[in-house]
């Protein structure tokens, strides 16, 4: 017969459990990770295997009784932790797919939005296009394993205590949210700025001949301008979303 001693239970509640909590938040905001098409299942798998390998390599714990006051604000702080950690990625792809909204809305296409099942809101195509080039590079690049590795070195900066939520930099996590204003406007300002000359010039070609039809000449050509524009700057794009997941990844060090 198996017994359990409340030493032996404590152990595990505190090598396994309390690590298994941190990580199934941040699967369930990291991108990639979070996409509403992988089964809950699957990611409650991968959490539970990547607990497996990361358990052993936790500094030792202090024993804190699970079911008292400690025991619960060790369990709302691992949860916070890893939620934080993913959601300073989901940050930069948000800021991603600001530059998509902020292109569609100068070439015309914002009556094109549809509803996006992932954000649960309305999204543009051009930035479901950026947002997955950016998907794309995270992958290829193996930027979601150092993202992982991450994870796994959280344990070791902030460690599983009673104490450690004082070590937490959320006030970082805080200032990573201006990237997404800042993110938007660097990767759309030379397709926008282009765009925008372009409706000066059909305004002051519209002020000079009154009898053109500006709306029948002005949206083609700006659609067709802000897709020419789109094909030639995507190549130039690679390495600012490279850059910025570089940052998400870094902040989430949290040295």
């Amino acid at each position: 017969m198996i017994e359990f001693t409340t030493t032996q239970l404590y152990e595990l509640i505190a090598n396994f459990f309390w690590p298994f909590v941190r990580i199934l938040a941040f699967l369930s905001i990291a991108p990639v990770f979070s996409n509403r098409s992988v089964p809950v299942t699957s990611k409650i798998g991968l959490g539970f295997a990547i607990s497996l390998l990361i358990a052993p390599n936790i500094p030792p714990l202090i024993e804190h009784d699970p079911l008292s006051w400690s025991g619960l604000l060790i369990l709302i702080q691992q949860f916070l932790i890893g939620f934080s950690i993913g959601f300073s990625m989901q940050i930069i792809f948000a800021g991603i797919g600001l530059a998509g909204e902020a292109i569609s809305m100068t070439m015309g296409l914002g009556f094109g939005a549809f509803f996006d099942p992932q954000s649960q809101g309305r999204s543009t195509s051009v930035s479901q296009l950026l947002t997955a080039f950016a998907i794309l590079f995270f992958i290829g690049c193996d930027f979601h394993l150092l993202f992982i590795e991450s994870l796994a070195n959280s344990f070791k900066t902030i460690p599983i205590s009673y104490s450690s939520i004082n070590k937490f930099q959320y006030q970082q996590l805080a200032f990573l949210g201006s990237n997404i204003f800042s993110a938007g406007l660097q990767l759309s300002l030379p397709i926008v700025t282009i765009l925008l000359v372009m409706n000066m010039a059909l305004g002051i070609l519209n002020r000079s001949a009154p009898q053109l039809n500006m709306f029948g000449i002005g949206f083609p050509l700006t659609l067709l301008t802000g897709f020419i524009m789109l094909k030639l700057m995507l190549p130039y794009m690679t390495e600012p979303i490279l850059s910025l997941i570089r940052q998400g990844i870094e902040i989430t060090k949290f040295n």
